[in-house]
């Protein structure tokens, strides 16, 4: 005796209109989003005008704990440092110095450093330690 149903409901689902609505949604999103985020990142690209390309070497100034300044590992005073850094960036068109400075030095003897940059024209990079290292060393 055999009572299944001969007759079996079959599931079908037709996908045919909505690839056309997915692509319209597609147009539009890609459409709104060029529209909505070309002034939220305001970036200075640089320019390929030469085809000369010079190799930087920064500057690295060093100031520890007690407030002792060196200037590539070269110990100076600080009433000393800017006439150190402007006999050492002479001739270059762009220098840059990277900032090592410990943690527990007050903000404004950093703010005295980036100060004498400014005045010379020294784009100053602070280095930093990552957050993986920093707790490591705990």
């Amino acid at each position: 005796m055999n009572l299944r149903r001969r007759n079996r409901a079959s599931t079908e689902v037709f996908s045919a209109s909505l690839n056309d609505i997915m692509f319209f949604l597609l147009l539009f999103f890609l459409i709104t989003s060029t529209m909505a985020t070309p002034n939220v990142l305001k970036l200075l690209l640089p320019n390929a005008k030469s085809s000369n390309q010079g190799f930087k070497h920064p500057l690295t100034i060093s100031v520890t704990e007690d407030l002792q300044y060196a200037v590539n590992n070269t110990p100076v005073a600080q009433e000393e440092l800017e006439a150190t850094l402007v006999s050492m960036i002479k001739g270059q068109p762009d220098p840059t110095a990277l900032l090592k400075v410990d943690k527990t030095v007050q903000v404004q003897n950093l703010v005295d450093l980036l100060d004498i940059g400014n005045r010379l024209k020294i784009k100053m990079v602070l280095a930093t330690q990552t957050s993986s290292t920093a707790t490591a060393k705990k």
